[in-house]
Order: C-alpha cells, then sequence, then structure tokens
C-alpha cells in the first residue's frame, strides 16, 4: 500500500525510509497515531552510530547509546509523532 503525502511516496504509514539525497537529515517517516499523520524527519547524515546493538560491541559504543538514550528519553517517550522515536527505534 503506497502512501503518497505533498509529493513524496512512502511503502506506508510508520514506514522509515533513507533520505540519501537530502543533504542533512539520513530519514524520514509518514507517522500515524490515530487519526493524526504527520511527516518527520530525522537522524543526522552521516552520522556515526552502530544501529541495533551487537554482539563485542565497545564499550565506546555503549556509552554512546546509552548517552542518546538517556538524554532524548523525555522526547522518545512522546511516541511515534516525535523525531526522537523514529532516531531511538532506526539508528539507535
Amino acid at each position: 500500500m503506497a502512501v503518497e503525502y505533498r509529493g513524496e511516496k512512502f511503502a506506508g504509514y510508520n514506514k522509515p525510509k533513507r533520505t540519501p539525497n537530502h543533504p542533512t537529515i539520513s530519514h524520514v517517516v509518514l507517522a500515524k497515531e490515530g487519526s493524526t499523520i504527520k511527516m518527520i524527519l530525522f537522524g543526522e547524515q552521516g552520522a556515526s552510530t552502530a544501529g541495533k546493538p551487537k554482539a563485542g560491541e565497545s564499550a565506546k559504543m555503549k556509552a554512546k547509546r546509552k548517552s542518546f538514550k538517556a538524554r532524548h528519553g523525555k522526547n522518545i517517550a512522546r511516541g511515534k509523532l516525535s523525531a526522537a522515536y523514529w532516531a531511538n527505534k532506526v539508528k539507535w
């Protein structure tokens, strides 16, 4: 089910995609919660995040991940309509 929103095509609601041609933002998602629909840009282009935790992950990466989650905890808790929620889910 493809969805078009403001000239941008999405695979569906709540399905993030890369934005390779954007100079600063790495991802975009068409978020839907209830009847509210919102296009959210998130993530820094070229940021060296590790994605999901891996076995044998370095202590530096663990600390970096923990720091992000502590710093943005309140915004992550706001839910699907916040950029921090999607950055946490996709990049961290």
